[in-house]
C-alpha cells in the first residue's frame, strides 16, 4: 500500500490591491502572498479500488465533490485515466473560511502528492495550470513562499522572503463571504491603495519596516464596516507592539507582525482576555525550499 503525507500551508496577503473588475466578473489583483507555518495534514493512500474517498476531522466539511481535495483528485484521476483510486485523510488545522487559503492549500497538496505518488511527470507550472481550474489561490499554494500574484492570482513571480518576525493570526467568530466582499467593493471610493512596488523593493532590501509601511488591503473597506471586530483586533495588535496589522484576503483573519515573541504573546493574551478572536495562532514565515 502506497502512502504519502503532506502539509498544506496557510497563506497571508502582505498587500492586496484590486486594479479593476473584469468583463468576466472576476477582478484583476496585485498581491504579495506569503506562506506561514500553519498547516493542515493530509495523508494520501493509493487504493486498488477506483474512486475517491475523503475523511476529515471536521464533521461540517463535505467529503464529496463539494470539497476541493475531492475535486483535485478527480481532476488528475480523469485526465490520466488512473486505474487506482485514492483515499484522502484530511486533518484540518487552518481555520475554515478565514482568508488563509486553507481549502486551496489542501487542493494544492493533493495535486502535488498525487503527481509524485502516481509518477505523472507534471512540472510545477503544469500543476499550477491545472490548479487554477479549482480556484484562484491554488497555483500560489503549489508555489508557496513569497510571491507577487497578478491577474486573478494565477500570474506569479517569486520574491525574496521577508525578514524573520513573529506572525500572530487571530480569527474572530464571524463568517465572511468572499462573494459578498467583492460584490460590495467600490473601487472608485477607495483613496488609499497598498504600495505593492514599495513592498517588492522592501523585500529585496530585507526591510521589514519598509514592507509594513507599504501594507494595505483594499478589501478592508468592505469587510471592516460589516464586521467591526476586525478593526478591534488590529487595534489590540498595534497597541501591543505589532509593527503592522492587517486583514488577510477577504477576511476575517487578522495578522500582526511582531519583532519579538514577548510582544506577540502580550497581544495574544489581550485578545483572549477581551474574547475578540475565536482562533489564535502564533507562527512565523514558512520557508518551503525542498519541502512538501
Amino acid at each position: 500500500m502506497r502512502e504519502m503525507r503532506l502539509r498544506a500551508m496557510a497563506k497571508i496577503n502582505l498587500g492586496l490591491d484590486v486594479i479593476r473588475k473584469r468583463p468576466d466578473g472576476y477582478h484583476d489583483l496585485r498581491m504579495i502572498m506569503q506562506t506561514v507555518d500553519l498547516f493542515d495534514r493530509i495523508k494520501l493512500t493509493a487504493t486498488k479500488t477506483q474512486g475517491i474517498r475523503v475523511q476529515t476531522n471536521l464533521r461540517f466539511l463535505p467529503v464529496n465533490e463539494n470539497n476541493l481535495v475531492y475535486k483535485a483528485a478527480q481532476l488528475l484521476l480523469d485526465e490520466f485515466a488512473l486505474e487506482e483510486g485514492i483515499f484522502i485523510d484530511l486533518y484540518k488545522h487552518i481555520p475554515v473560511a478565514a482568508g488563509l487559503a486553507g481549502g486551496s492549500a489542501d487542493a494544492a497538496a493533493v495535486l502535488v502528492g498525487m503527481n509524485r505518488m502516481f509518477s505523472l511527470g507534471l512540472t510545477e507550472q503544469e500543476l499550477m495550470d491545472r490548479g487554477v481550474r479549482l480556484g484562484a489561490d491554488v497555483p500560489y499554494c503549489i508555489l508557496r513562499g513569497t510571491a507577487l500574484a497578478e491577474g486573478i492570482g494565477e500570474h506569479l513571480t517569486r520574491l525574496p522572503a521577508p525578514p524573520d518576525c513573529y506572525v500572530l493570526l487571530a480569527k474572530p467568530g464571524v463568517h465572511v463571504s468572499t462573494k459578498y466582499v467583492y460584490s460590495n467593493l467600490h473601487l472608485e471610493e477607495i483613496s488609499r491603495h497598498p504600495d505593492i512596488d514599495g513592498q517588492i523593493a522592501a523585500l529585496k532590501n530585507s526591510d521589514l519596516a519598509g514592507l509594513v509601511s507599504c501594507m494595505g488591503n483594499v478589501l478592508e473597506s468592505v469587510t471592516i464596516p460589516a464586521f467591526p471586530v476586525i478593526a478591534e483586533i488590529k487595534e489590540v495588535m498595534t497597541k501591543n507592539g505589532a509593527a503592522g496589522a492587517m486583514m488577510s484576503g477577504s477576511g476575517p483573519t487578522v495578522f500582526g507582525l511582531f519583532e519579538t515573541e514577548r510582544q506577540a504573546l502580550m497581544a495574544m493574551d489581550c485578545l483572549r482576555e477581551r474574547e475578540l478572536a475565536k482562533q489564535i495562532y502564533l507562527t512565523k514565515w514558512f520557508h518551503c525550499e525542498g519541502e512538501a
